[in-house]
């Protein structure tokens, strides 16, 4: 990053900050992407917080960065066992934040399987959790009970802007790699499992690449809403895509299970928007498929008669490409930011929860000042 561009995000941060002050000493631990403009985030957030751990996801870390951040704050490897098992999970944290008022910062609801267990039995106050994916959403929105407040910003406006751009992205190196290997998408059929922001902005974009693109969601009214956009629909998984030569998967909940791989017709290329034990249950193909590299972040899945390409080992796909959606990113980041404050104020009951509109707002402004010239 340059200078000029380093001055002017940190500036941008400094004002969030000075909007969303905290309310006494906070220690965070932070589920985070490791890309070229994280550390900016971070420096942000060790100025509101004691950094007791960062946590990077394992396909999105940019080795220039790690060492960068390495240098400031612990880090330490991330994986869904890590915080799976409870008693495990309060080790973890006893050992990293003991005694302290911590704030958990997610991307994709890890700290969601022993949560309850953290806020029972920690020695210090789980003063709440911030997650910022819709998969996280989901995660935490399934359990029976929380005991803190999670602050969810997956569906925040805020996250628009980004979510349309990651759409971009998607495609663009879906198309890249398939490229790569001598072969282009134009006039093929697609289909988009997940209506949501990202998925809409796939099939949309996608759309514009000239293929023909079906889209499938659980849910009825999103489906109803791709049929709006001129989009074909289908009633399952299976229909949506037995006839497809892309399907890209943005349902952040598993779109494709053992059983739908059957149903891809040969040569299919398979990618998706998130990580590949959120989106692909891939793990027991393994035992039946062959598996063979046929170029960069490209895989060939074959048994006797079937066989299909999987992107990026199933992992989110534009990450091969630095996933960059430009200064929008900062948005999201500001709203942690003001969403890990406003824990610090105790003015959020146990429960999932989304940052007022008012909030919002001032972070969109603060945005245009700094951004917007």
């Amino acid at each position: 990053m340059e200078s000029p561009e380093r001055a002017r995000l940190d500036a941008f941060f400094r004002h969030v900050i000075e909007q969303f002050p905290a309310g006494g000493p906070v220690t965070t631990l932070i589920v985070t992407h490791l890309l070229c403009e994280r550390p900016a985030f971070l420096r942000a957030m060790a100025a509101t917080s004691t950094i007791a751990a960062v946590l990077p996801k394992p396909k999105s870390i940019d080795q220039h960065t790690l060492e960068t951040v390495q240098a400031l704050y612990p880090v330490y490897d991330l994986s869904r066992d890590l915080f799976a098992d409870p008693t495990r999970a309060l080790d973890y944290i006893e050992e990293s934040a003991a005694g302290q008022d911590l704030v958990l910062a997610d991307i994709g609801g890890y700290f969601a399987p022993s949560i309850g267990t953290l806020v029972e039995k920690f020695s210090g106050r789980i003063l709440g959790v911030v997650e910022d994916t819709e998969n996280g959403h989901q995660r935490y929105a399934a359990l029976d009970q929380l005991d803190c407040p999670v602050i969810s910003v997956a569906r925040s406006p805020l996250k628009d802007c980004e979510d349309h751009l990651v759409g971009r992205s998607i495609v663009f190196s879906t198309d890249a790699l398939v490229r790569a290997r001598g072969d282009i998408l134009t006039s093929r059929n697609a289909c988009v499992l997940g209506f949501g922001k990202v998925g809409r902005s796939i099939a949309q974009t996608l759309r514009g690449h000239d293929l023909r693109v079906t889209v499938y969601d659980k849910d009825p009214i999103r489906r109803v809403q791709a049929r709006s956009h001129g989009f074909r629909t289908t009633a399952t998984t299976t229909e949506a895509v037995r006839d497809a030569e892309l399907v890209l998967c943005a349902t952040g909940n598993l779109a494709l299970r053992q059983h739908d791989f059957e149903a891809l017709r040969n040569g299919a290329y398979l990618a998706s928007v998130t990580s590949s034990e959120d989106e692909l249950e891939l793990a027991p193909l393994h035992e039946i498929y062959q598996r063979n590299p046929v170029g960069e972040h490209l895989t060939r899945y074959e048994v006797t008669g079937h066989y299909f390409y999987v992107l990026a080992a199933g992992g989110a796909v534009n990450f091969v490409h630095g996933a960059a959606v430009g200064t929008y990113i900062h948005l999201v980041q500001a709203e942690i930011l003001a969403a890990t404050a406003a824990l610090t104020h105790g003015r959020f009951r146990p429960g999932l929860r989304t940052m007022p509109t008012a909030a919002r707002q001032t972070i969109a402004g603060i945005w245009l000042d700094h951004f917007d010239r």
